[in-house]
């Protein structure tokens, strides 16, 4: 990852484990990491709905999975329409890893109107406690080609800020979900 990230020992030994992108020398690569205060079954069904980004990703308009009929699996190939604001209008985007037991999720950019070029990212969700509530830790990793005329710290800093926002925009549904009536009992109530 990049020489400014910093992580807590659990979520560098998640990164270690899950996020291992192998950058190549035109390439930036970093991981975020997110507090959820809501239980990770929750965030987990938001997460893993390839089909349906738009749930929490705020600069997603609209999204139809090419050719499925039913929940899309490995391979499975979505087509994104990009809001207004962003230098972007498409994105074409394969499934490449669901797993429902680690909670994994491996999704790759192969088209679009975009300078995001062999873009790939990792998103883990992880249980936690958090003011002794049931929590939800999401680290989400990338790497991602450098387009010419911009430098690595720039691209880096550009696609860390939109996965910030997703991240934020993730915890603030998830959060909303949880007080409307899904069960987050404490941990001490167990």
């Amino acid at each position: 990852m990049n020489a400014g990230d910093a992580y807590g020992v659990v979520e560098a030994q998640y990164i270690w484990r899950h996020h291992r992108h192998q950058p190549k020398e035109n390439q930036c690569t970093s991981a975020l990491v997110k507090h959820i205060k809501a239980p990770v079954h929750l965030v987990w069904s938001l997460v893993r709905r390839f089909d349906q980004p738009q749930k929490y990703k705020p600069f997603v308009s609209r999204c139809v999975v090419n050719g499925e009929t039913g929940e899309p699996g490995i391979g499975s190939v979505r087509e994104v329409n990009v809001k207004s604001g962003l230098p972007a209008t498409t994105s074409t985007e394969m499934l490449e890893l669901l797993d429902d037991e680690e909670h994994i999720l491996g999704i790759k950019i192969v088209g679009g109107d975009h300078r995001l070029k062999n873009y790939s990212s990792i998103m883990t969700v992880h249980p936690e406690v958090i003011d002794g509530r049931h929590g939800t830790l999401v680290i989400e990793s990338f790497v991602v080609d450098v387009p010419e005329g911009n430098t690595k710290d720039e691209t880096c800093y550009f696609v860390k800020a939109l996965i910030q926002c997703n991240l934020k925009s993730l915890a603030d549904v998830s959060e909303r979900m949880a007080v409307q009536g899904w069960l987050n009992p404490s941990i001490d109530s167990e």
